[in-house]
């Protein structure tokens, strides 16, 4: 997946959880909606941070540090997962 194309994801799923977020009238649900809406916003301007990193003619220390970064994002996605999977098997 390019990088455009996840920084649309994030900033599709963030307006979809700032919407919700703002829509909810529990204070449990606002939390969790706004709580899953920064998340993405942090993914999306992390991701734009290292697009334009990436754009510039950076030297081999710079590409291994680009790539440890993305490295870290995925892993950050991959815990966000885990938790909403988790979530998901305690309500049923």
């Amino acid at each position: 997946m390019s990088t455009e194309t996840q920084i649309a994801t994030c900033t599709e799923h963030y307006k979809s959880w700032r919407e919700k977020a703002l829509g909810l009238n529990d204070i449990q649900g606002v939390k969790k909606a706004t709580e899953r809406a920064f998340f993405w916003l942090e993914l999306r301007s992390a991701l734009m941070f290292l697009k334009m990193i990436e754009q510039t003619n950076a030297d081999g220390e710079t590409k291994k540090k680009l790539i440890i970064a993305k490295s870290n994002l995925s892993r950050k996605l991959s815990d966000y997962m885990k938790k909403i999977l988790d979530e998901m098997e305690q309500q049923n």
